[in-house]
């Protein structure tokens, strides 16, 4: 193994770390009752410091995004690190809601959204030859960072109590974080330009302001929407839909919780490596069908143990794909130059459908209407995978 060979493999390693320690920002479910418990805030009050955070974390994207293409991703990761492991350091002396708010969704939030790119557009540039593999690990250790910190987790809450375990788990992703962030180093000018000069296809690099122009956006940004709203839903709603319409026990029923972690993780790694074999645009058409049939079985069907638990394992093990491969899309329909600032863009699809679900879920009278809505924007989705397709700077 030459050493070039042994240093991009560090990157990985670096993004693993980093990607693992922000991941577990999909914890929070953890603190929800003993915050209830220890300041007697009401639930739905609590539960809003979840979703300030995804926001403000999918929102910095864009500026991370852009900041990491112009001074580098070690320079912006160690930034993220220091947010997030400080907002969570600040949140262990969080006494009012305010302070919750602004140390947790805020300043952790923000903390995600700085380092979170880094690790995707650094290791795409190390691999230029299995892009769709290595963006499937990095984005793989964000989705298992919730499972392997679950037990720790749960540890110093029973031990330390609610806020201690704040304050010690920052500190962890402080160093883990740091550790990570600084593995991320950019490979040398003209790393894998023979990879990229072999493509039949020449590379187009587009600025943001270019990508934007460009149909292609709109349609891949939809795209990205449809996509991810599925896998919101119903990681934010598993342990309701066992309860409410298997008949689960709640016991049971939370058991889905951990297998949506392991089928997410699972879906980005295996996704992005067929998505090098069989084409990006190809398993996102897959992805949405199987989707789509697993959301119109949950709406129709009378759910038992094994159809709840198939139904959640193919949503969960697509929407895993669908963030693991748009990545890449965004690399090579738009170059990866820019890919940072590009990708904090389109990322804001996430941030949108994060918020959209919750509107969808108020007003659709239901969880099976609310199943059949998200079954029918997966029928849109993949018919606009027959109908995207790469831009060229012509098209601008």
């Amino acid at each position: 193994m030459n050493k070039k060979t042994m240093k991009r493999w560090f990157v990985v390693l670096g993004a693993v770390l980093l990607q693992m320690c922000i991941g577990a920002i999909y914890t929070w479910s953890l603190f929800n009752q003993p915050l209830i418990d220890e300041f007697g805030w009401e639930k739905s009050e609590v539960v809003l410091t979840y979703s300030i955070a995804i926001f403000v974390f999918a929102f910095s994207t864009i500026f991370s995004g852009r900041l990491q293409d112009k001074i580098g991703p070690r320079k912006v990761a160690t930034i993220g690190a220091i947010l997030y492991g400080g907002g969570l350091m600040l949140t262990s002396t969080a006494t009012s809601l305010t302070q919750l708010y602004i140390y947790y969704g805020v300043i952790a939030g923000a903390g995600v959204g700085f380092a979170y790119v880094c690790p995707l557009s650094t290791c795409v540039r190390w691999f230029p030859e299995k892009k769709g593999f290595i963006t499937g690990i990095a984005v793989g250790a964000f989705g298992l960072g919730s499972l392997i910190f679950k037990s720790v987790i749960e540890y110093f809450i029973v031990n330390n109590g609610v806020s201690s375990t704040f304050f010690y788990l920052g500190l962890i992703y402080f160093v883990l974080s740091l550790i990570g962030s600084q593995l991320l180093i950019l490979p040398p000018a003209g790393y894998g330009s023979t990879v990229r000069n072999s493509n039949a296809i020449k590379e187009n690099i587009f600025t943001v302001g270019e990508m934007i122009k460009t149909k292609s956006f709109y349609l891949v940004w939809v795209m990205y929407l449809f996509g991810c709203m599925s896998g919101l839903l119903v990681i934010g709603l598993a342990k309701d839909i066992g309860m409410q319409l298997a008949g689960l026990d709640a016991s049971v029923a939370a058991n889905a919780v951990a297998m949506i972690a392991l089928f997410n993780a699972g879906g980005r790694l295996v996704w992005g490596t067929l998505s090098d074999k069989l084409g990006r645009i190809r398993v996102v058409t897959m992805m949405f069908i199987i989707t789509a049939v697993s959301m119109i079985t949950m709406s129709i069907v009378t759910l038992q143990y094994i159809t709840f638990f198939s139904c959640l394992a193919g949503i969960a093990f697509c929407f895993g794909g669908f963030l693991a491969v748009f990545p890449t899309i965004t690399g090579e329909f738009f170059g990866i130059k820019n890919l940072g600032a590009n990708y904090g863009v389109i990322y804001q699809a996430y941030g949108a459908a994060a918020l959209v679900g919750p509107i969808i879920v108020a007003n659709a009278g239901g969880l099976k209407p609310t199943f059949m809505i998200a079954a029918v924007l997966s029928v849109i989705g993949a018919i606009l995978t027959f109908i995207v397709k790469p831009p060229t700077v012509d098209n601008i």
